[in-house]
């Protein structure tokens, strides 16, 4: 059943003012449909992106619908503490990424045999010709992003069941029809066009929910007395237990914990193209500075979000069981956008407008890792491996019915409403990040990495979040850590052994390794 917040009259302007958005989104891929002549530029924009759209592109891919619904949901139901690190994890993460990683990549990938998806660099970086390292990425990234994708999907039909009732289903499958459609048509281009539209409608989103939540609240003053009557939920250094009603302090593991967020940064694959794609590196200082503006702003108002709404729609929990709670508050940005209503019946156009955020978020994550997803099983498995003699034009027939298989099954594993968003997003985050993140930083900056160490950092970092999260989290106690924080230092010690116990990386590696270090400079 809808939230019936909104009058049929309004939930109809709200409609209008989101398909008009969404058919927004799938013009701009077609406009790109007639430009993809080969798989390079399909899939990375033949390395010819801006500063402007190389930032807004890589934040609106990274955070995806998680940061309208999963973070602010997080919020809602423990109060401040464990979002606010997790927030404070994220900025530090993106600023070390692109300060530290994202010139050494951009030149290194164009040194090292111009790779053009992450896979295919660590497959080049570390010569490995008889393609087990390119297979073990290409593979994670396949797993790991189809379940990614999952919470997109499950997202869209969150929205939609919420704000107007539709079945839940229904409307996930017709959202995902979307994604797919212009990311099919339009490539890497047409999805990097997008995000700067989808990361600046994210951003305005997040600000004016804010107000308008402040406002419901009756002010600051009034939505801090009522977090204040709610124990631990204004702390930084506790949580609300909506169980019990009480506090509970955050222990310094799971400060670490929430932290360890930003960790994942340096094996995200899609954040990770968009420095591969900018046509110059000396482009890189700009976009940085861009990217930080939107990650802070965004990431300060989506937590802000969540605690106003204790204040703003106390009743959102009423009747739910404690199963339910997780999903039922990632529905606060939903709930509270409707609000605006409550000030003229007209603002029913900008809640439609406000509301197509969540596409936006969606859409602009959903289509990077679609499209990676079939860069890695076209490009790399099909073209690298299997058949190594296709042509380019197979290659893209190739890529685009990948991303049609992949959101088939990304949306089977969102067939749950109940399931939780920020769930799904933190087990594929943990993912990327300890099987490409310790790689990456290893590739980047120490020369005696070789391909043993590569092929042992990215098995031990993917089978550590598997083998942290299903056997070891269960148990409680210092095992109840995100699974992200061991499997990184994990991977890291291995890649440091294997290396150190086999022999040294060829002449000819370590001398491109040189090249690309003093050309970064």
């Amino acid at each position: 059943m809808g939230l019936d917040i909104l009058s049929s009259a309004e939930k109809s302007s709200a409609a209008a003012g989101m398909l008009l958005y969404v058919g927004l989104v799938v013009v701009i891929g077609l406009r790109h449909a007639r430009r993809n002549h080969s798989t390079e530029h399909f899939l990375l924009g033949s390395r010819s992106l801006g500063p402007l759209v190389t930032a807004m592109s890589a934040e609106a891919s990274d955070m995806s619908s998680w940061l309208l619904m999963g973070l602010p949901g997080l919020a809602y139901l423990t109060g401040l503490g464990s979002p606010a690190w997790v927030a404070i994890g994220l900025a530090a993460g993106t600023w070390l990424n692109w300060r530290f990683v994202a010139v050494r990549l951009r030149t290194y990938s164009h040194m090292a045999g111009n790779a053009i998806t992450v896979p295919e660099f660590f497959a080049n970086r570390f010569g490995d010709r008889h393609h087990v390292l390119l297979v073990l990425a290409a593979g994670t990234t396949a797993f790991f992003f189809t379940v990614y994708t999952s919470s997109g999907f499950a997202a869209l039909g969150k929205l939609f069941h919420s704000l107007f009732g539709f079945d839940y289903t229904a409307m996930m499958v017709c959202g995902a029809l979307v994604v797919v459609a212009y990311t099919v048509a339009g490539g890497f281009l047409a999805e990097s066009t997008a995000d700067l539209m989808q990361g600046s409608l994210m951003i305005l989103s997040l600000v004016v929910v804010l107000a308008a939540g402040i406002v419901e609240a009756g002010g600051m003053g009034a939505a801090a007395a009522a977090m204040g009557r709610l124990p631990g939920y204004a702390a930084l250094l506790a949580s609300h237990e909506r169980a019990s009603g009480g506090a509970v302090q955050l222990s310094w593991l799971e400060i670490a914990s929430s932290l360890s967020w930003g960790l994942g940064y340096f094996g995200m694959p899609h954040v990770l193209l968009r420095f591969m794609a900018i046509r110059d590196a000396a482009e890189l200082g700009r976009s940085r500075r861009i990217a930080m503006a939107w990650v802070v702003v965004s990431l300060a108002a989506a937590v802000g979000i969540g605690v106003v709404g204790a204040a703003a729609v106390p009743w959102l929990l009423e009747g739910a069981g404690e199963a339910q709670q997780a999903g039922r508050s990632e529905t606060v940005f939903i709930v509270m956008t409707q609000l605006l209503t409550r000030y003229s019946p007209a603002m029913a156009i900008l809640v439609g407008v406000v509301l197509s955020g969540i596409l936006a978020a969606t859409m602009s994550t959903s289509d990077s890792q679609l499209l990676i997803t079939s860069s890695a099983v076209a490009k790399d498995l099909y073209k690298g491996v299997l058949r190594r003699q296709a042509s380019d034009k197979q290659v893209l027939w190739a890529a685009r019915l990948t991303i049609l298989v992949v959101a088939v099954i990304a949306g089977v594993l969102a067939a749950d409403p109940d399931s939780s968003i920020f769930g799904i997003v933190s087990y594929a985050w943990a993912g990327f990040g300890a099987a490409f993140g310790p790689l990456m930083l290893f590739a980047l900056f120490w020369p005696r990495t070789n391909l043993a160490g590569a092929i042992a950092g990215m098995t031990s970092g993917f089978l550590g979040v598997v083998v942290w999260k299903h056997w070891l989290a269960p148990r409680g106690g210092p095992w109840a850590v995100y699974e992200l924080l061991p499997a990184f230092l994990f991977s890291a010690g291995c890649i440091v052994a294997a290396s150190l116990l086999s022999a040294p990386p060829p002449a000819r590696i370590q001398q491109e390794f040189r090249r690309a270090v003093a050309t970064a400079r």
